[in-house]
Parts: structure tokens; C-alpha cells; sequence
């Protein structure tokens, strides 16, 4: 059986060091529907729902690719957690994480992300349980 489409994948594989926002979200352009200067937002194709990217600066002092872009689907623009007191950096934990793999222009391999869900991390995003430690 072949896999198609995003695979999912924990958080901590992808950002083993953690995540910090590098910006707020920004609505993702619809490339082929914009025209000029009208701008039109993409919108996710299984809800329908508007796409949200916001970059993220990948924490692992060994990261290849110290920035990378998060794409969400939210009916309204998504904030950010408060950040750390004494801190300029907001640290983001995503849920739902899935990677797309694809080739790019030049021919090498990439990959974009997509998560279900943001927030602070150990603390529960909107529509999850909270988690519990094992005892």
C-alpha cells in the first residue's frame, strides 16, 4: 500500500529542542484566485476553512533549517500564547502536526508542515484534553 498525502507526526520529532514563534499569523495567499492587488485567501480543501502560516524559529542549535513555516486552518486569525516573562521569543507547541514531503524547484526534496492546533507548550490548545503526566 502506498502512502499518499500529509503523515502525521509528533511534535517532538519534528522540534526536538522546541519551537518558538518568529511572527504572528498571516493569512496564506490564494496564488491562483489573486489577481493584482485583491488579494484572496487560501482555504483548506478538506474544511474549507481559511489557512494560517505563521514562521517559527526550530530551537535545535544543530537544526539545518533554522526557520520554517506552520500552515493552520482556523475560521479566524490565530494569536499567540503569552511569551516567557524576560524573554523576546514566545515558545509554540503545535498539535496535529502532519509533513508533506514534495520536490522543490531545484529539484531537492522539502517538505511544508500543517498543524491541527497551537498553544503554549504543556498546556492544552482549544478543543483539546488537557494532558496528564503518568503516575
Amino acid at each position: 500500500m502506498a502512502l499518499q498525502g500529509p503523515i502525521p507526526v509528533e511534535f517532538g520529532h519534528v522540534f526536538a529542542c522546541g519551537a518558538f514563534a518568529a511572527g504572528t499569523f498571516e493569512p496564506v495567499r490564494d496564488f491562483d484566485a489573486s489577481k493584482g492587488d485583491r488579494f484572496v485567501q487560501s482555504e483548506d480543501k478538506a474544511s474549507g476553512l481559511p489557512l494560517w502560516v505563521i514562521e517559527v524559529i526550530d530551537a535545535d542549535p544543530e537544526a539545518r533549517t533554522k526557520t520554517v513555516r506552520v500552515k493552520i486552518a482556523a475560521p479566524v486569525q490565530r494569536t499567540l500564547p503569552p511569551p516567557l516573562a524576560g524573554s523576546p521569543f514566545t515558545p509554540v507547541e503545535f498539535t496535529g502536526l502532519m509533513v508533506t514531503p514534495y520536490v522543490n524547484q531545484a529539484g531537492r526534496l522539502a517538505y511544508s508542515l500543517r498543524a491541527a492546533g497551537m498553544s503554549a507548550p504543556g498546556k492544552p490548545g482549544p478543543g483539546q484534553a488537557a494532558r496528564r503526566d503518568a503516575a
